[in-house]
């Protein structure tokens, strides 16, 4: 039997100081994801950044936070899986998360269990870094070296540039437009960045960025000068990939653009960096320097393009093994 695994970054459990506490500690222990010496990093990650980081992100996650279904992240990621469930009746779909619950580990011994013999892996990030792709298959096979009937596995490669992907986030940003009671002048397309010294490493994050990119901005027609590429989520003190967003946003408005979309195409579903980071954050930046209108843009979430377009990558990365 053939299971697929969507592997999502993951989300804390709650709201509060208890909740991102132990979440920030996995994810910033992951080597991936910080590549500093243990004998630094940890010392720094528990006596400085933990103690004081988890109650400053809890109360950006409380923002974002709703009174009936929690997590935009887990919210989302779970209606993905529910949708995906109709359209593979004979496959066994799951989710599971790199950081918090559920655990891919758990998630992935639950599925072995129930008679999995041939696991399609989808990692929810279009474009491959190590600090997100890399990551997800480190938690995949570190659940596996734990199993003692291991899978055959197939892990879905990056798809920045698959149509399927491309028509589903086309398909959200003109659905945003045409909801807009206001035409913007000027759009930011933002996505999550990494430290430059990654990309120098190798790390094909930018070039995979650039055309996602490129095939977006020529299907949607938007003028050479009326679009501009950035990078958001800086952490740290060192250089990370340029432009920055809010660099960017507040030139734009001290150029007198009035009217800003920010589109999200690296994000599969809306969190913390697209709703509050870009659509409070960055909006309070936006008009503090002189703009007046910004809306962040809908992340892939639910709509029905996108489920179409993951079932369809699936049905590629699965042929053989999935109708």
């Amino acid at each position: 039997m053939t299971g697929i695994l969507l592997i999502q970054l993951g989300t804390p459990d709650s709201p509060t100081y208890g909740g991102l506490f132990p979440y920030l500690r996995q994810f910033l222990s992951d080597r991936r994801v910080i590549e500093v010496p243990r004998a630094i990093w940890l010392p720094l990650l528990y006596l400085r950044i933990l103690p004081f980081r988890s109650g400053a992100s809890a109360a950006k996650y409380r923002r974002i936070w709703d009174a009936k279904t929690g997590s935009p992240l887990l919210h989302y990621t779970t209606r993905q899986t529910e949708m995906l469930k109709g359209l593979f009746p004979d496959n066994p779909v799951r989710f599971g998360m790199m950081v918090g619950n559920p655990p891919v580990r758990k998630v992935v011994s639950e599925m072995i269990a129930g008679g999995v013999d041939k696991l399609i892996a989808l990692p929810m990030f279009p474009q491959y870094s190590a600090t997100t792709s890399a990551s997800a298959t480190d938690v995949l096979f570190s659940a596996l070296m734990k199993e003692r009937r291991v899978p055959a596995v197939r892990v879905v490669p990056p798809y920045f540039d698959h149509p399927a992907y491309l028509d589903a986030v086309e398909a959200v940003i003109r659905d945003d437009l045409a909801k807009l009671p206001w035409e913007p002048e000027h759009f930011v397309i933002s996505f999550h960045g990494i430290p430059q010294k990654y990309a120098q490493k190798g790390d094909p994050y930018p070039q995979h960025v650039e055309r996602t990119t490129f095939e977006l901005v020529t299907r949607l027609g938007w003028p050479r000068e009326k679009w501009t590429q950035t990078y958001q989520s800086r952490f740290g003190k060192s250089q990370w990939l340029k432009p920055y967003t809010d660099d960017v946003l507040t030139e734009l408005a001290k150029q007198g653009v009035k009217r800003v979309y920010v589109a999200l195409p690296g994000f599969t579903v809306d969190c913390l960096e697209t709703l509050d980071e870009i659509g409070n954050e960055s909006r309070e930046v936006f008009t503090h320097a002189g703009g007046e209108q910004l809306k962040n843009g809908t992340c892939l979430n639910d709509h029905p393009k996108w489920i179409e377009g993951i079932a369809r990558i699936l049905r590629e990365e699965g042929a053989g093994w999935i109708k």
